[in-house]
């Protein structure tokens, strides 16, 4: 039997995904799933996206340069033009499989084994795994339902900070919880980074999707932060094309994308096909865009309130992203999402739900929320409701 490394044992299951093999079952079953649990829009790809797949017609499907191809990195320095950052050049950007990669390369270019990173939860359940993988120790900055996930005083993360912190890694709209950080909390963590020479890292990879008017605010905005900032981004959620896996980090600092380029180099390089298609999504996109946030604001409207007319449920309503992070009357929701998928069925038809305790850095410090996406057309969202409201009434809660 195979010698499994430390590493491998302690790497942390994905609350979001950990469940499938309960989902196929039930499809097996012929028991219609509807699948709140992850961030994958049913909203369709933008046309120029899809037709610039179709018109491809390369004669070799060849490596791309490790930073990107020219063409991408030029389309995303324009793009970061257009929403307030006319500083920033294709030189500014190293292109990646997936945001998931860009947050890979930040944390390794700045942390060692044994090294820490802040983080408020709840937050993306892969910070954990992404850090777990590298020996990197996720210190937490508890925020509550009871407040919208507001970020917590600043004074709760200057606790966290020790000789091996690294970075402070927030998520801005957030995952899981919407949560969409004001100027004034940014500044505050600008200031903290700067005083004890700690880099922050910022998830932006919602960045269109803040509701009612809001405006999200990045990082960037930031100057002081020129040597101590790191922006993450993607395509999947902005356009709607998760399965391209094409992301990027941008940084004004010339230090990390040299330090990052080793990583870059070392992977060989991006998806070509995925930066010919992200190319072209970029082009003309403000109507695309405006219609989905449009969409996303009606959905996330119907789930709250619906959500919160169930008796002993508890949502907060999200001012970004598409997810909220809900509390539930079981005392397990663990258990409680397989009970969906395994004994349970309305009219041949059950949701599937994220755990939240795989959303925190302890997972059994909350155990009665979980996470929802709105990714489903409004139809979809409200037979879910009904089927959760039901369950709930059902469920042999112990």
């Amino acid at each position: 039997m195979a010698k499994f490394s430390e590493r491998a044992q302690q790497m942390p299951e994905s609350p979001i995904r950990k469940l499938i093999p309960y989902s196929v079952a039930a499809k097996e079953r012929g028991i219609k799933v509807y699948h709140l649990n992850i961030g994958q829009p049913d909203i369709e790809t933008p046309q120029t996206a899809l037709d610039a797949l179709k018109q491809i017609d390369l004669k070799v499907l060849e490596y791309s340069p490790s930073e990107g191809i020219p063409e991408y990195r030029e389309q995303l320095a324009k793009y970061y033009n257009c929403v307030g950052f006319e500083d920033l050049t294709p030189q500014n950007f190293l292109v990646t499989t997936g945001g998931s990669e860009a947050l890979n390369f930040a944390i390794s270019v700045l942390c060692d084994s044994g090294d820490e990173i802040i983080v408020s939860e709840p937050y993306y359940a892969n910070y954990n795994g992404f850090s777990s993988a590298l020996g990197v120790k996720v210190k937490a900055v508890h925020s509550n339902i009871d407040e919208g996930f507001a970020l917590p005083a600043i004074e709760e993360f200057e606790k966290k900070i020790t000789d091996k912190t690294k970075a402070i890694l927030i998520c801005n709209p957030g995952n899981p919880t919407g949560y969409l950080y004001k100027k004034e909390e940014l500044q505050k963590i600008a200031d903290i980074a700067l005083k004890y020479d700690i880099t922050v890292i910022s998830d932006e990879v919602y960045r269109e999707y803040a509701y009612e008017g809001a405006q999200q605010v990045s990082m960037l905005s930031f100057p002081e932060l020129k040597d101590h900032c790191i922006v993450v981004d993607s395509e999947s959620k902005r356009y709607s094309m998760c399965g391209i896996r094409c992301g990027f980090m941008v940084t004004r600092s010339q230090e990390i994308l040299n330090m990052a380029m080793k990583f870059a180099q070392a992977r060989l390089s991006p998806p070509l096909i995925a930066q010919i298609i992200a190319t072209e999504a970029h082009k003309n996109d403000k109507k695309y865009i405006d219609a989905v946030r449009e969409e996303y604001t009606s959905r996330r409207n119907l789930l709250v309130e619906l959500l919160n007319e169930i008796p002993g449920v508890k949502c907060p309503k999200p001012k970004g992203a598409f997810y909220c992070m809900v509390e539930l009357p079981v005392k397990d929701t663990e258990k409680f999402a397989k009970w969906l998928l395994e004994s349970y069925q309305l009219d041949g038809e059950t949701i599937m739900v994220a755990p939240g305790g795989g959303f925190y850095s302890q997972p059994d410090l909350v155990k009665n929320q979980v996470r929802m996406a709105y990714v489903l057309n409004e139809t979809d969202l409200r037979k879910s409701v009904e089927i959760l409201k039901n369950a709930l009434q059902q469920y042999p809660n112990d």
